[in-house]
């Protein structure tokens, strides 16, 4: 009974205010067409029509936007790990791919965030969520980096293949956003793909060229060193861990595949100094110990 009468008097209000709108509006359109009262009145229906009309194509389209970002970051992950090909059910082939959530202080897997609810590039944003890079380890230039990110693991009959990793950095003109795909040996290169950036076209821009994209297959990640990382304060006490120095970037030139050291180098964006500099260190701050760095050597030692 409460709810019918609620009901009720809503309509009666609404038919009451709409009576009194078609009033109003009956007054104004027999005014003169050069009358201020009828243009204004007339601006301001438009205005007010128009304010309706995009909040509520805003409020429609947003499962729609909803569906289509979700679809593109599968394409984008896919293609980095080197699983699309023409014809490819994207939602079929996803399912071989696991997500998962890492702690980055300890590079364990967390259970306290869903995944599939998760986004690591919000929460680098709320000061809950992350934590402020000082400037001296900022090399990526982001400020400020999430306490958990996402990590996408595919898998073939229970066996892991591949690790695809969530990338930013800051390049000559805007923050790129990527993945990074590793075999499953955590340091084996299969593709990089910056698919969100702002760089100048036809030079720093060139990070989406399949050419260049095309030369990072194969690289090496890390020069291990012997050095290693005391877990004195992680989860696994008393052990140590090697994380590797990270050795992976673009130099100047081409690449000479015949000289030591060319397994962790690629070649730089012709023309494009500050952005070629901002790829390599977005890559060598996420591998390195303050991003995916212990994850990588806890997979490579099969603790991850």
């Amino acid at each position: 009974m409460p709810n019918s009468v609620n009901t009720s008097q809503f309509s009666d209000k609404l038919a009451g205010y709409l009576e009194k709108a078609k009033l109003y509006a009956d007054k104004i359109l027999v005014l003169p067409n050069e009358s201020f009262q009828k243009t204004l009145a007339i601006a301001f229906a438009l205005c007010l029509a128009g304010a309706v009309l995009v909040s509520g194509s805003a409020v429609t389209l947003k499962p729609l936007q909803e569906s289509n970002k979700s679809k593109d970051e599968k394409v984008n992950i896919l293609e980095v790990a080197g699983l699309l090909e023409d014809g490819t059910d994207i939602e079929s082939t996803f399912k071989n791919i696991e997500t998962k959530i890492v702690d980055l202080s300890t590079g364990e897997y967390s259970d306290s965030i869903d995944p599939k609810t998760y986004d690591q590039w919000k929460a680098a944003k709320d000061p809950a969520l992350s934590e402020a890079i000082p400037p001296e380890q900022d090399i990526a230039s982001i400020k400020r980096k999430p306490k958990y990110a996402k990590v996408y693991l595919v898998k073939q009959d229970r066996q892991l293949k591949s690790i695809i990793l969530p990338i930013n950095g800051y390049g000559l003109w805007s923050t790129m956003y990527g993945f990074i795909a590793l075999q499953a040996d955590a340091q084996t290169v299969i593709g990089l793909n910056l698919y969100d950036q702002a760089e100048t076209p036809g030079l720093g821009g060139e990070v989406v060229n399949p050419k260049w994209k095309a030369l990072w297959k194969g690289k090496k990640v890390y020069n291990f060193t012997g050095k290693e990382l005391h877990e004195s304060n992680l989860s696994e006490k008393g052990q140590s861990i090697e994380i590797g120095e990270v050795a992976l970037g673009l130099v100047k030139g081409s690449v000479d595949p015949s000289k030591p050291g060319s397994e962790y180098q690629v070649d730089a964006l012709a023309g494009a100094t500050l952005t070629s500099r901002g790829v390599s260190n977005l890559v060598q701050y996420w591998m390195g110990k303050e991003g995916y760095g212990l994850y990588l050597a806890k997979v490579r030692s099969g603790r991850g």
